[in-house]
């Protein structure tokens, strides 16, 4: 995986309006069947090329929510980091990602209610610059005062 920032914990005090973070990864076949494992998705139009071939996408396509989990891993290990608790997101998916595709995902702070910890992230992962998936995120975000 490739990211603009090292691993780490982004407190509430320092997290502000538009800072953003991302990570590129290249979604291979071995990610598509680890997920199909940890979830146990085994729909056949991400295992199967013979079946997938005859569906609307024309060919395999990772599952939405292993794309959805590059925004957790940006979310869980830069922005805000280690420490955050998810309490919500809302995804939409614009289009497939297919195996061999880079992804690059990618978060910017919208909100900051310092008070409640609370931090709101507009998501958006993209390949080749069209965007796939678009969401938003609410986090709790460490504090220094607390954690």
């Amino acid at each position: 995986m490739l990211d603009n920032l090292p691993r780490g914990t982004i407190c509430i005090e320092d997290i502000e309006m538009g800072m953003t973070r991302y990570l590129r990864k290249q979604v291979t076949d071995r990610d598509i069947e680890l997920f199909a494992e940890v979830s146990t998705d085994h729909n056949p139009v991400h295992l199967d090329d013979a079946y997938a071939q005859d569906t609307i996408f024309e060919g395999r396509i990772a599952h939405g929510m292993l794309t959805a989990g590059l925004i957790s891993a940006v979310i869980g290990e830069q922005l805000p980091g280690h420490g955050t608790i998810y309490m919500g997101q809302s995804l939409k998916f614009l289009a497939p990602v297919r195996p061999g595709d880079m992804v690059y995902a990618e978060v910017k702070v919208i909100d900051i209610d310092v008070a409640k910890r609370r931090v709101k992230l507009d998501c958006h992962c993209s390949v080749e610059g069209k965007k796939v998936l678009i969401g938003e995120a609410t986090v709790l975000a460490p504090s220094r005062k607390f954690d």
